[in-house]
């Protein structure tokens, strides 16, 4: 299995790590991780771009501080600040019709063990009403969602990849307050969560989650410039 560590100078160029793995991974025929933490910005997704209050969105994100950008995988905006870590696995997919759940419920199996080796050992699936990017493949805590889980399926590879707040819940909280507001979404600052609040340490989710993404693969390891 190949790791990827690590973030690319630029947001272009750190979306083109990801986008070249996908591409790797078709061409080997062999499973990716990477595990990273993007930096300060609030992520749309495409049903947020087409809502009449998506500028005013971006709009109270900028004004924030938090650049914004659009995904092509996933559902409502997220936050991340630079305690955030996205996450993803790639894996060969030979049908793209069938394999669907099998990968979002090891995803999500995943998250929580690794969340259980921090000491979040209240992770669960599921999430409290009106979270961020809602989605039927999410873990929560007492104290809030902590990561959500989205699934892109193209011919050759499955990219299955997620946000997990770590820290800065409030930061969090705040933004996508006003941005769910713009939008006219439901949202409830309370349902943030992060790994510090459900009693996990912060300092070592990066590597818990790595390893858990992937488990008995034997990883080589490669590195990207960051910033």
């Amino acid at each position: 299995m190949r790791v990827v560590r690590g973030r690319a100078p630029g947001r272009d160029a750190d979306t083109a790590v990801t986008r070249d793995l996908l591409e790797w991974v078709r061409a080997n025929n062999e499973p990716a991780v990477r595990v990273w933490p993007p930096g300060r910005v609030v992520a749309f997704g495409r049903r947020d771009a087409n809502e009449a209050g998506y500028a005013d969105a971006v709009a109270a994100a900028r004004d924030r501080e938090f650049p914004t950008v659009e995904r092509s995988v996933g559902g409502r905006a997220v936050a991340y600040t630079e305690s955030t870590l996205a996450f993803a696995r790639i894996t060969p997919a030979e049908d793209m019709r069938t394999g669907l759940d099998a990968r979002y419920d090891a995803m999500v199996g995943d998250i929580i063990d690794a969340l259980h080796a921090v000491g979040a050992t209240g992770a669960r699936p599921g999430e409290p009403a009106a979270s961020f990017c809602p989605g039927d493949h999410s873990v929560q805590a007492d104290c809030g969602k902590l990561a959500g889980v989205a699934q892109r399926v193209t011919r050759g590879a499955a990219l299955t990849s997620g946000v997990l707040v770590v820290d800065d819940r409030r930061v969090i909280a705040n933004v996508l307050d006003a941005v769910y507001g713009a939008l006219g979404a439901p949202f409830d600052p309370e349902s943030v969560g992060s790994v510090r609040a459900a009693g996990g340490d912060p300092a070592d989710a990066r590597d818990a989650v790595e390893r858990a993404l992937v488990g008995d693969h034997d990883p080589t390891v490669d590195a990207v410039h960051s910033t």
